[in-house]
């Protein structure tokens, strides 16, 4: 692994490890927020809501201010065409796939322990695809080796295996009587007090 640091001097691997921080905690953030939302019904596009406007804050104030202090060009109107619209073109998919985290929660049967199996699947199949589409657009296929292939048929394995046998809460007893609470007749020997 190359020991490169960017210009603040920070290894970019560490920027690597922000990012996985940041996004393996997203959907369990974007399901507590979507579940603490008044509405039921609507609770998920409310929390998309606030989603975008964390986007908005991120992702457009803050490179403005960044440009801005490190005497870059903030007349993003007159970026080049072919870079703008790639960017912008990225920022839908990531957003559509925002977007596909919440309905993919909504949608399933028990969304507190398909949090996990959904968000294994995405970041299992994320890499996978990325590493096709990225070695499909440079021509690479004739430079692949068989390690690679591996690593993608490991990353899938352990999506499946995640998914699989993700956590799940024990099956609730059929005809089991309710857990018994002390109440306030009884001491703290349990027996009751006459």
């Amino acid at each position: 692994m190359a020991a490169t640091t960017t210009a603040s001097g920070i290894p970019w691997f560490t920027w690597a490890l922000l990012t996985v921080l940041c996004w393996g905690t997203y959907g369990v953030c974007m399901h507590t927020g979507s579940m603490n939302m008044e509405s039921k019904e609507h609770g998920r596009m409310m929390a998309f809501l606030y989603v975008g406007l964390a986007y908005f804050l991120t992702a457009v104030i803050a490179p403005l201010i960044i440009l801005k202090l490190q005497g870059g060009p903030v007349e993003f109107w007159k970026y080049p065409d072919t870079g703008w619209k790639w960017s912008l073109f990225a920022g839908i998919l990531g957003a559509i796939g925002a977007l596909g985290v919440l309905l993919a929660f909504g949608s399933s049967p028990n969304p507190p322990v398909y949090v996990p199996i959904v968000m294994s699947i995405i970041f299992a199949g994320a890499p996978i695809v990325n590493a096709v589409v990225n070695t499909t657009k440079h021509g690479w296929w004739s430079h692949v080796q068989p390690q690679f292939i591996l690593g993608i048929v490991l990353a899938a394995a352990g999506g499946v295996l995640v998914t699989y046998y993700a956590p799940k809460p024990p099956p609730k007893a059929e005809g089991a009587a309710p857990a018994v609470t002390q109440s306030a007749d009884t001491n703290t020997s349990g027996d009751s007090k006459d």
